[in-house]
């Protein structure tokens, strides 16, 4: 495809009018001021339209899509003990491989291409994300309150089969990694055996760390005055390429920890808000060079996976909780959302529009209302434009998502799915279904 006389957004956040991007295969091969000799099939107008690097969404749990709008104005354990917990356990694969793909559907919708999901029924997502041709960073989520090996849990064998079966496939748009849920829902000998397997592997690591006080206060009370960071750290955690999810409470000595270790930190904005966990010191972990990335968390705790609505919260919330309205900048945002997540997921050909790299991109309509006046384009995109303003989202050169037409998914199958599987899980709970 050739993108002829679009605005184009470069790796520092400013834009480029009036130019030419050809895409061959899976990579970009060409971007100039003038129209290539080199035939690159479809051309799209690119007038009024903006090409940038597409979303890499760097913590999500896509299957509770199914769990939209069920357990709403309650406090994170209430939350999880009253709704989360009891509805999950009527989870089928069946319901999670439709849960996971109405996820994606919406994924696309946003311009996210890439997701580093922590779940269950993980061959049951793959299915999803395979079938749609978007990008996944998959984990099963362990948890263990006995005394048992990692070897025989059921969890770490589904993760074990997981990596060895799928990393790298389709063509490395799958990674598998693995996944310690938490400090609080697991022991220090399965923590232990997962990091020691994990640097041993070379398996990336994703872990939720000091989400609220509670969490950190009772890491700290049950491993001897040891933060959440801490205590994982002195397992032998954080030597492979580790994301940390939310980390809103961690603690200066922490983020040396992170920054040390090269550890992504995940910040989760709208979820932390609407669970009143609190706000990720996003300022303070860029100025010890921690790489920060942007997370939807799943859509029960969020609601929605709109990644232009998660970037201006992430922007905007720092300036909020900091009394300091010069933090978090445009730049900053673009950069968490694109590039730094796709180092996340160790994808370092993904990210940025340049020669070479992965063809990971979408396009904003610019001719919308609420885009203009343009002072400084960045600046509309995080703080003015919205979710439904993406028009196309191509991953490794392919269109899946253009104006309103799914490419590889059959939407309205998708939605009815979805439906029916909260609808059996509902009935099951012996609760009424909403008309």
């Amino acid at each position: 495809m050739l993108f002829e006389n679009i605005a184009v957004l470069d790796e520092g956040g400013r834009a480029a009018a009036g130019k030419y991007v050809g895409v061959t295969g899976e990579r970009i091969a060409y971007i100039g001021d003038t129209a290539p000799a080199e035939d690159f099939g479809e051309t799209y107008a690119g007038a009024g339209r903006l090409l940038m690097p597409a979303f890499y969404n760097a913590h999500a749990h896509s299957p509770m899509t199914l769990l939209r709008g069920y357990g709403e104005n309650l406090k994170l354990q209430d939350w999880l003990t009253t709704r989360i917990f009891p509805f999950e356990d009527k989870l089928t694969g069946e319901a999670v491989y439709a849960g996971t793909l109405l996820a994606v559907a919406e994924s696309l919708r946003f311009g996210i291409v890439s997701t580093t999901d922590m779940y269950y029924f993980c061959e049951d997502m793959l299915r999803a994300f395979l079938e749609s041709g978007a990008k996944v960073n998959i984990s099963r989520g362990l948890t263990c309150f006995t005394d048992a090996e990692l070897a025989d849990l059921p969890g770490f064998q589904e993760a074990k089969r997981l990596f060895e079966t799928y990393d790298g496939a389709a063509d490395g748009r799958v990674v598998a990694e693995m996944s310690l849920h938490a400090e609080y829902t697991s022991n220090p000998k399965i923590a232990a055996q997962l990091a020691e397997y994990a640097n041993k592997t070379g398996a990336g690591m994703h872990v939720h760390i000091s989400e609220t006080k509670t969490e950190h206060a009772e890491c700290m009370a049950r491993r001897g005055g040891k933060t959440p960071v801490a205590y994982l750290a002195s397992l032998g955690f954080f030597e492979t390429r580790t994301t940390a999810a939310h980390c809103v409470h961690v603690t200066e000595e922490d983020m040396d920890i992170l920054a040390r270790k090269g550890v992504t930190v995940a910040s989760c904005p709208i979820s932390n808000m609407k669970l009143s966990s609190g706000v990720c010191n996003v300022p303070r972990l860029l100025e010890k060079g921690v790489n920060v990335a942007i997370g939807t968390d799943g859509a029960a705790s969020n609601n929605s996976l709109n990644f232009i609505e998660e970037m201006k919260f992430f922007a905007l919330s720092n300036k909020l909780m900091r009394e300091d309205p010069t933090l978090v900048s445009p730049a900053d945002t673009i950069a968490a959302a694109t590039v730094s997540g796709a180092k996340s997921q160790g994808r370092p050909d993904c990210g940025a529009i340049r020669v070479g790299a992965k063809a990971d991109l979408i396009v904003l309509d610019l001719s919308v209302p609420n885009m203009h006046p343009v002072h400084a384009l960045a600046n509309n995109i995080v703080y003015a434009a919205a979710g439904g303003d993406v028009r196309l989202t191509m991953a490794d050169g392919k269109v899946l998502y253009r104006d309103g037409s799914y490419k590889t998914i059959d939407i309205e199958k998708a939605l009815f799915e979805a439906d029916a599987a909260t609808r059996r899980i509902r009935g099951e709970l012996g609760e009424q279904n909403p008309a």
